[in-house]
């Protein structure tokens, strides 16, 4: 079974604090019949400050859509390498050893993916796997982990990098007083994650069941409507009341597996607003502190989009708090109305790790051939076995 490890996580140094975000909102719509609207949807978000990856006065401009994913690809190709070499640190693992990369972002765009500049910058090997996924919003997180253990399970060994590039403040729209973009003023923040899943070893939580559900009929629920100036965010007021449509199908995942939804270890869940996470609570028969990591990220950071999940679970480990076999869920909640679920056990031990050692050709190029799976010249040298870990608002 594969296995996802401490992922690395990274925001940028710019701080915007509620105080400074109601200030902002009276500013943006003063003398609007909207200004009490925003003013209580940003207080009810629960968030006291977000990092953002320009300064306040520049975030509050709006210099069009194009310059906007143009600093969207720098900052994040500024951000990313070291949050992605302490992943791979964090898996004991370096680059030639993975073979997949799976990039998730929702904020902005690039073609061909940051998967290419990465394997062409970081020294992953030519012939790992590119797996962007672009718009399945805050659920990405999630979905990046089930496809990185589905990959794992096709091709058993084999390790995939999960990336999240998530600068949620590039798609402010000073002009736009609709409902989702009121509460997106106060709600997200920026950041940047990277985790491994390991297809065999590793420290961290052995993933073993994963599921997808969608809510019928709900996909204009959460949306982008993109324009000349970008991406606007749109929520429909239904949204908040999603958890208890979720929450049975999370039992049923848990059920399936032979746990009880209400009794786990921990719950890494999706920090939406603090709707879902007390809906949830509620509708799982869950004490509100086993979600405590989420509502930190979400009051230290915002809604950071896919990352969410991965900042979450860098608290789970840094508490240190679990010890073998503990139990628990990963939830992330998104557009479509969708949700992406896992399900496994906390593991401290495992077999040797296996790596993969980047291939040179007879002109002691890299190999541009097929994966690496199964084939005699692609020897695995086994590494050091790992060090043990000490014991919405909207989706």
């Amino acid at each position: 079974m594969s296995t996802l490890c401490k992922p690395s996580v990274s925001v940028p140094e710019h701080v915007i604090t509620l105080a400074d975000t109601l200030a902002f909102a009276e500013q943006a719509h003063a003398g609007k019949p909207q200004l009490g609207l925003a003013l209580r949807l940003i207080r009810n978000t629960g968030v006291q400050k977000r990092h953002i990856v320009q300064p306040i006065a520049d975030t509050l401009r709006h210099p069009g859509f194009e310059e906007r994913n143009r600093i969207f690809e720098v900052e994040s190709k500024r951000m990313l390498p070291p949050v992605i070499a302490e992943a791979l640190a964090n898996a004991e693992l370096t680059a030639p050893d993975i073979d997949a990369i799976i990039f998730v972002s929702c904020t902005g765009f690039l073609m061909p993916s940051h998967t290419a500049w990465l394997i062409n910058t970081m020294g992953f090997r030519y012939d790992t796997r590119q797996i962007p996924i672009a718009q399945l919003g805050c659920a990405a997180g999630g979905a990046a982990i089930n496809r990185a253990q589905d990959f794992c399970t096709a091709y058993p060994g084999s390790n995939v990098l999960i990336v999240s590039c998530e600068l949620c403040s590039l798609c402010y729209q000073p002009t736009d007083d609709a409902v989702g973009n009121l509460l997106s003023d106060g709600l997200f923040g920026d950041a940047v994650a990277a985790a491994v899943v390991r297809g065999s070893g590793g420290v961290g939580v052995r993933l073993e069941r994963n599921a997808a559900y969608l809510i019928p009929d709900t996909e204009s629920w959460i949306s982008y409507a993109v324009r000349s100036t970008g991406f606007h965010f749109q929520l429909d007021r239904r949204v908040p009341g999603t958890m208890e449509p979720l929450a049975p199908v999370l039992s049923s995942l848990a059920t399936a597996h032979g746990w009880d939804i209400a009794n786990l270890d921990f719950y890494i869940i999706h920090a939406g607003g603090p709707r879902i996470l007390g809906d949830l609570s509620k509708f799982l028969g869950v004490d509100d502190k086993m979600f405590r990591h989420s509502w930190s990220t979400l009051v230290e950071y915002g809604n950071i989009a896919s990352a969410v999940v991965f900042d979450a679970l860098r608290r789970l480990f840094e508490e240190q708090s679990m010890s073998p076999g503990a139990t628990g869920v990963i939830a992330g909640f998104g557009p479509g109305i969708t949700a992406e679920m896992a399900v496994g056990r906390w593991s401290v031990a495992g077999t040797p790790p296996v790596s993969t050692a980047r291939v040179q050709s007879s002109h002691g190029q890299p190999n541009h051939g097929q994966p690496n799976h199964g084939r005699p010249n692609h020897s695995r040298p086994t590494h050091v076995q790992p060090n043990h870990v000490q014991p919405l608002e909207t989706a």
